[in-house]
């Protein structure tokens, strides 16, 4: 079931948006070479320790971090680890979100370290274009498959491929609702666009091949071919006027 938010629902949910818009704000100064992956862990944990908030992910079906960091092949859920340094040349992915006032905020981003390979650059703005696209399309009228059609577009017309086997969700005083939001698909089919929906758009597109798999850890998402992956990801809102960004600080 769709649940379809109020204004005011909304309103609470771009408060809660914001607060993980500020944090990729405060974060990024750290996505530099010799930065471990906990080092950015300990922002975040020091980010919502100073707001009298809780961290969406951390504990969530055992989930150990209040981010999700992934370099490189890792596609979605890396852990972080005081191990895992950050070199010249990588992307790293940054997933985060909050709890406020019963709420979920959610959002993604793929950070550059330093110089990176062309080949990345031209991943990372694909995925950007297609979240944009997605966005676009998040209207009164359409529907999920006009969605899910604009990233596959973006990204096949690059040369790249859209992780299939993870999609983006409904959002609200769950982390994961009802619609499921692919990254492929066909225009004008699925569920209807209607003003109070709230969605996390989050292209997930491979340099490679779409196929992926889980490593041993139970929870880091690889690439299968281990070529690259970048994610970003936008909390939307489906309003009378279009569609509204709540994940913007």
């Amino acid at each position: 079931m769709i649940i379809v938010k109020s204004p005011q629902e909304i309103e609470a949910m771009r408060r809660a948006g914001a607060m993980v818009g500020q944090f990729f704000e405060e974060v990024k100064s750290m996505i530099r070479p010799g930065s471990a992956t906990f080092d950015l862990e300990e922002v975040a944990e020091e980010f919502v320790t100073r707001r009298g908030i809780k961290g969406a992910f951390k504990g969530y079906l055992g989930y150990p971090a209040n981010l999700c960091t992934s370099i490189n092949e890792e596609v979605v859920h890396g852990i972080p680890s005081r191990k895992r340094v950050l070199r010249e040349g990588d992307i790293v992915s940054i997933d985060f979100g909050v709890i406020l006032d019963g709420y979920y905020g959610d959002a993604a981003r793929t950070f550059a370290v330093g110089a990176i390979p062309e080949s990345s650059s031209r991943l990372m703005k694909a995925t950007e274009e297609g979240l944009a696209r997605a966005v676009d399309a998040s209207r009164p009228g359409n529907r999920i498959g006009d969605i899910s059609a604009a990233v596959q577009e973006a990204a096949e017309s690059a040369g790249f491929s859209v992780v299939r086997d993870f999609v983006g969700h409904g959002i609200g005083r769950a982390l994961h609702e009802e619609p499921q939001v692919p990254n492929f698909g066909v225009r004008r089919t699925g569920p209807v666009l209607t003003p109070g929906i709230v969605l996390a758009i989050e292209p997930m597109v491979n340099e490679g091949g779409y196929e992926v798999e889980v490593l041993n850890d139970g929870w880091t998402v690889v690439t299968r071919d281990r070529k690259r992956s970048a994610h970003f990801e936008h909390m939307v809102a489906v309003t009378e006027d279009g569609c509204k960004i709540l994940s913007l600080p």
